[in-house]
């Protein structure tokens, strides 16, 4: 039985910023953080790949490989209004269930196409014409078909760029033999975990098809094993949902940047937009997290805990306490990355507010509040603690793969229509009371 449709669009910030700029098209590009020849690459597009460059390559290591690379700078929120077109788009012909990444979506196929491969193959053309059609040529994907997610996605993840694979259960395991599937090949199974099914004799697809729900749930360690060998077989059972345990944003300094000072000023930077995430996102914080790495490729990092709030004012003295604990060897050295966690998250309906804190977090929960409807309403800023001068351009909206960022948040929210409260109706046009006698009207 068919159920799930796994789409996966290939090399998907180069294939939007080919799709955007045409004198791009079919030329190897990259795209980084900031443009500086140390930083890493965090796409690459299809000529790329085919040259052999990957993905997290550092810029001037690209270029030795490659001379004609084009290295262009990431653009977030280009990246999330293609990322939303395409979901619009997919959702007309196949329920999107799940988004997984930015770039991958997970589907639900209509019960008539449950026992219908050639016509479940069927929309999956249509639903790749659609994207050509309506967001463009380079935004190709790879799309797969199976009883449920995790083999749709083993589908999709075979063929790049342009794939589709279809896995019926009727076929299993026979279908995955046959395309020569590793055992790393799986969703959840790294490295280590190949070395523990190895060890176990399981050493092929075969033999894990064959292993019972027991044996892998001894290999996992944990009921994971057992929901593995279900979606193996093409089950339904659902995964955990993922725990929200921490909040935080980190970034790559530009050139100009890496120095104490301006390091720290990002630093604050990048803590405000956390906190104001935090709050946005219904939590308290009881715990902050400051890593630096340097040009040297040392790394320094330090933890504070403190009793859970969601106050910037609060977070700020830990940051500097933190800043000011950093070994005397390390205050010269040049800064390349800074990042901070927000941790201990508690969930706002549990939280307490302190005895003798109470009236204070009142207060500061009036003050934030207002702080960050300002920024939602006339834009990120707008409105900014002191520690972040001169750092407020240097934090620009970053997409991780498994996490997509709300503009609304980091830019302007459009319902707020770029005003602090919306337009109040005019009110109905009151007589004037010199038009009536005092007995009122007759």
């Amino acid at each position: 039985m068919l159920r799930a449709i796994a789409i996966d669009f290939n090399s998907y910030f180069a294939s939007v910023e080919q799709q955007e700029r045409p004198e791009l098209r079919g030329k190897p590009v990259i795209v980084v953080p900031v443009l500086a020849e140390t930083t890493g690459s965090i796409a690459v597009s299809i000529e790329a790949k085919q040259r052999g460059l990957q993905r997290n390559a550092r810029v001037f290591e690209a270029r030795q490989q490659c001379p004609d690379v084009i290295v262009v700078e990431s653009r977030p929120d280009v990246y999330i209004r293609y990322h939303r077109l395409l979901r619009d788009i997919v959702d007309r012909f196949a329920h999107v269930k799940k988004v997984q990444s930015i770039d991958e979506l997970e589907c639900e196929l209509s019960v008539e196409f449950h026992e219908d491969p050639a016509g479940a193959l069927k929309l999956a053309e249509k639903i790749r014409a659609a994207i050509i059609r309506e967001a463009g040529p380079c935004l190709r994907c790879s799309i797969g078909i199976g009883p449920n997610w995790f083999l749709a996605k083993l589908a999709s993840d075979l063929e790049k760029p342009d794939g589709l694979v279809l896995f019926d259960d009727k076929d299993l395991p026979h279908a995955l033999i046959a395309r020569n599937v590793q055992l790393g090949d799986f969703t959840g199974v790294g490295p280590n975990m190949v070395k523990r099914l190895e060890a176990a004799g399981l050493t092929d697809v075969a033999k894990l098809w064959d292993a019972e729900s027991a044996l892998l749930r001894r290999v996992w360690g944990s009921v994971e094993g057992a929901r593995f060998h279900s979606w193996l077989h093409g089950g339904l059972q659902e995964r955990e949902p993922p725990k929200h345990n921490t909040i935080g944003h980190s970034q790559v300094l530009s050139p100009e940047k890496r120095n104490p000072t301006d390091a720290l000023a990002v630093l604050h930077r990048l803590l405000q937009k956390a906190a104001m995430r935090l709050r946005h996102e219904g939590f308290y914080a009881g715990g902050l997290q400051l890593s630096v790495s340097y040009r040297d490729d040392t790394d320094w990092s330090a933890d504070l805990q403190f009793n859970e709030t969601q106050d910037t004012i609060h977070f700020t003295h830990a940051l500097n306490e933190l800043w000011s604990r950093r070994p005397r060897a390390h205050q010269t050295k040049t800064p390349m990355h800074v990042g901070v966690i927000l941790h201990r998250l508690l969930a706002a309906h549990l939280h307490t507010a302190d005895l003798f804190e109470s009236e204070k977090e009142a207060s500061r929960t009036k003050l934030l509040s207002a702080v960050d409807t300002l920024n939602k309403a006339l834009g990120k800023n707008s409105v900014y603690f002191g520690g972040a001068h001169g750092a407020t351009g240097y934090t620009p909206m970053r997409i991780a793969f498994t996490r997509i960022p709300e503009p609304e948040i980091e830019e302007i929210d459009p319902s707020f229509g770029r005003r602090v409260a919306p337009k109040k109706k005019p009110a109905p046009p009151q007589p004037d009371i010199d038009e009536f006698p005092p007995d009122g009207p007759q």
